[in-house]
């Protein structure tokens, strides 16, 4: 029995911004704390044959790729475990989409 963890028997779940929970936002931060860049992104197409583009983390039993996008980004950047307290970790809702004022107010330090 080696102990080099097999991830091919995980669950696959793509995860878009508006079903991101707490849970996967959580992991999310956890995994990339200075956020992540193009080394961490993985390119797939889709069921329909677009091109998605994701980072990936891990639980116990499911592999998540989450759609990257500047509002993930933003919310990865901005991240308080605080304001998510009063939710489940699996509730959709908690992760309110930034507010695209204050996303314009992020200065572009690439």
């Amino acid at each position: 029995m080696s102990n080099k963890r097999d991830h091919s028997n995980l669950k696959r779940v793509i995860v878009d911004f508006k079903k991101l929970t707490p849970e996967v936002l959580k992991l999310l931060v956890e995994r990339y704390p200075d956020g992540y860049d193009d080394r961490n992104i993985i390119s797939f197409k889709n069921a329909q044959g677009e091109r998605i583009e994701a980072v990936e983390v891990l639980t116990e039993d499911t592999k998540y790729l989450v759609k990257i996008s500047a509002k993930l980004e933003y919310t990865m950047e901005n991240y308080d475990e605080d304001d998510y307290e009063d939710f489940d970790d699996d509730d959709p809702e908690a992760v309110v989409e930034p507010d695209p004022e204050a996303m314009d107010d992020v200065e572009d330090d690439d």
